[in-house]
This record gives structure tokens, sequence and C-alpha cells, in this order.
């Protein structure tokens, strides 16, 4: 009964679940998370060390320069935050104290990343730097720089993976629980989210290897989950929509 009285009962929510569908869609397909950590996996590109060689990176080649410094997590987080509402009003009935609770949770975590990344920052410095012609106006520039990749590696950025890979996780077992997503979808937002946190719990173990392994498996099994769960959502959406209009 809960798939049935999700459709019937929600018609206020019918935009809010195509739109999240369709940006879950988008950020499984187009903008996944840790495509700079696939590039490192995948091409055995590893990302500059010092200041000046991303400045010469962001000059030279400047779509892997902000791809290893993952800016396009943050349109793939941006589009996660909308896929946390159109979930939380779907499996709300399931589980509300659960997906309150992971809804909170996976925007702080959303929130928290998108004021952090430090991609577009960086290009606008490389940018500045190559335009520089004094000494002492590139050495503020490297020191500015260096500033912003220690601020792309703190805290922040590893608090913001963990909220949101526990908010999915919530999300996926409250899922389990539900008849409106399949236990396919589920278990593949737990493996992903299993992956992420094992990520967090080992980044600081100095292990490049292993974790460009990681955050690419949680990638590839949140690029699933992304699909499996947006398809559901805007299918509802539709379902809803038709509804209305029966």
């Amino acid at each position: 009964m809960e798939a049935t009285n999700y459709q019937t009962g929600n018609f206020k929510w019918t935009s809010l679940c195509r739109i999240s569908g369709i940006a879950a869609l988008v950020a499984g397909v187009l903008f996944r998370r840790n495509i700079g950590a696939e590039i490192v996996l995948f091409t055995g590109q590893t990302p500059p060390s010092k200041v000046g060689e991303w400045f010469t990176l962001l000059q030279n080649n400047s779509l892997l320069g902000v791809s290893l410094l993952n800016m396009f997590d943050v349109v793939d987080y941006a589009l996660v935050g909308i896929m946390f509402l159109g979930l939380y009003v779907a499996l709300k009935q399931t589980n509300e104290n659960y997906m309150t609770l992971a809804a909170i949770t996976g925007l702080v975590g959303v929130t928290i990343y998108l004021a952090s990344n430090t991609a577009f920052c960086m290009l606008s410095l490389s940018n500045q730097y190559a335009a520089a012609t004094t000494e002492a106006q590139k050495a503020i520039l490297i020191a500015t720089g260096q500033t912003m990749l220690a601020l792309g590696h703190s805290t922040g950025a590893y608090a913001s993976l963990l909220l949101v890979a526990v908010a999915g996780l919530i999300i996926s077992v409250v899922m389990l629980q539900s008849r409106i997503f399949g236990k396919t979808t589920a278990y593949v937002g737990i493996l992903a989210g299993a992956l992420d946190l094992t990520y967090c719990s080992t980044t600081f173990a100095s292990m490049p290897e292993l974790d460009a392994f990681l955050l690419s498996s949680a990638g590839l099994g949140l690029m699933i989950w992304h699909i499996l769960a947006g398809r559901k959502l805007y299918q509802l959406g539709q379902i809803n929509q038709n509804r209305r209009c029966d």
C-alpha cells in the first residue's frame, strides 16, 4: 500500500519528484563525483605537488586542471542535494525520523562542500599569475594559491564527504524497508556509502593508490545509484502528474 498511498496522496510534490529525478540522472550520467580520482586511477596522471605547477597545468590544460581540483564535484553535489529532497518526500512515509536525519545531514554536507571547493579560485589565480609582471605579484599569488590548496584539502572537504556518505547510507537502508525503490537500488547505495566511509577512515593513512581506488569504486557505485534512484523518482512524478490530469 505504501507506493499507492504515495502516488495518490502527494500531488503537490509532483514537480519536486520530477526535478529531483532529473537532477539525479544528470548527476549520474554527466557530472559524476570523483572524476579527478578516475583520471588518476586510469591514466596515471597525478595532481601537481606545488602551486606553481598547478598554475602551469591550469594554463596549459584548464579542463584537466579543474577536473583534478574536483570542479565537477561542485555541480554533482548541488544536484545530489536536490535528489536528497526528492528522496525525502518519496520515503518519509516509510521512516520519517531517519529520512529527516538523512536530509539534514546530506544538505549540510552539500553546503560545506560548495563552500570549500577551490577549483574556480585556483583557475582565477592561475590567470592572474600568468598576467603578473613583477616577482612580488607572483609571490603573493603563489602564497594565496597555497592557502587555497590547503583549504581544498581541509577537514571541511572530508567532513562534507562523510556527511553525504552517511546520508546516502541512511537513505539506502530506508529503501530496503520500502516497496517504492527496489532492493537493487538500496544495496547499490549501501555499497557506495560503505566505500565512501572506508575512504574517510583511511584517507589520513597516506595511501594514495588505495584512496584513488576507493574513491573511483564509490563513484561508480554512486553513478549507478543516482541513475536507479533518479529513474524511479522521475517515474513517481510522472505517475502523479498523470493521475492529476485524470
